[in-house]
């Protein structure tokens, strides 16, 4: 059976002194995708969730949208395979864009067209105080990082609690995974915020966009591209978030904020609609 850990041996040189260590690294092993009996592609991914992994990659990139679909899905026993039957032929992409996601991740989707969803009339809010409640719960959903470290997390939540939770190698592959985890279970809650631990590039954006999610928060930055796709789509986007601090960086009004902090937002939204 294929861990996602794995044990190791390692020196550390401290104060002058050498020393032996044992300790556990995060697994990183190549798995492919062979879909209706044709290898479409190899995911460099941690080997858990792997079937997961590959229904959430195909529902991202927009070949599935429900487990109807799907006929069987089976990982092979030597762990480095998923075949996915589906119940309707399915026309692999021509070619594959290398995307900036770690571990060297791939889509099929025109990140630059227009979309086809847009979340501004949705009015779900999340106060901010709930912000570092989240990421606090994210933390607390690490398992495979407390163990190892060097691997990404995310999770999916209501607003209120974490519904489902990832871990990868790749940060990509962990929004995958929440897909599939929510096609296998057949959790879709009306309201839906996706955290990560990683940095939000345009193919984080774009799998939120086709998740649902309206918000999107990470532990860190998000680039150029996905700032301005996160304005396209009307998604709000919030990076560097902490217990007690966070950066929003697209459609602010989705945060509710109380008492002063209400105040204070609604003079800052103000003034920057009159300089427009």
């Amino acid at each position: 059976m294929i861990t996602p850990q794995k044990a190791i041996h390692y020196l550390r040189y401290e104060f002058k002194k050498w020393e032996s260590h044992e300790a556990e690294t995060i697994v990183e092993m190549p798995v492919s995708l062979t879909v209706n009996g044709k290898v479409w592609l190899t995911f460099m991914c941690t080997p858990v969730h792997l079937e997961e992994l590959a229904l959430g990659f195909l529902y991202n990139e927009g070949i599935i949208e429900t487990m109807d679909e799907v006929a069987d899905v089976r990982l092979c026993e030597h762990g480095d395979n998923v075949d996915v039957w589906l119940n309707h032929s399915a026309e692999q992409p021509q070619s594959w864009r290398r995307t900036s996601g770690c571990t060297g991740g791939v889509t099929a989707v025109d990140l630059l067209a227009k979309p086809n969803v847009h979340f501004g009339g949705n009015r779900f809010e999340v106060e901010a105080e709930a912000v570092g409640e989240l990421v606090e719960q994210l933390f607390e959903a690490q398992s495979l990082y407390r163990e190892t470290g060097g691997v990404h997390t995310s999770a999916l939540s209501d607003g209120k609690k974490i519904l489902l939770a990832a871990e990868d190698i790749g940060r990509h592959n962990t929004l995958d995974k929440i897909a599939g985890l929510c096609l296998r279970r057949g959790i879709f809650p009306k309201t839906r915020i996706l955290i990560t631990t990683g940095r939000i590039s345009s193919e984080m954006l774009q799998k939120a966009a086709r998740m649902n999610a309206p918000i999107l928060l990470s532990r860190t930055s998000p680039s150029s591209l996905s700032i301005e796709m996160a304005e396209r789509y009307g998604i709000t986007l919030i990076g560097y978030a902490r217990r007690h601090r966070f950066n929003v960086y697209s459609n602010p009004r989705r945060v509710g904020f109380r008492d002063a902090s209400r105040e204070s937002m609604t003079n800052i939204l103000w003034k920057g609609e009159k300089r427009d």
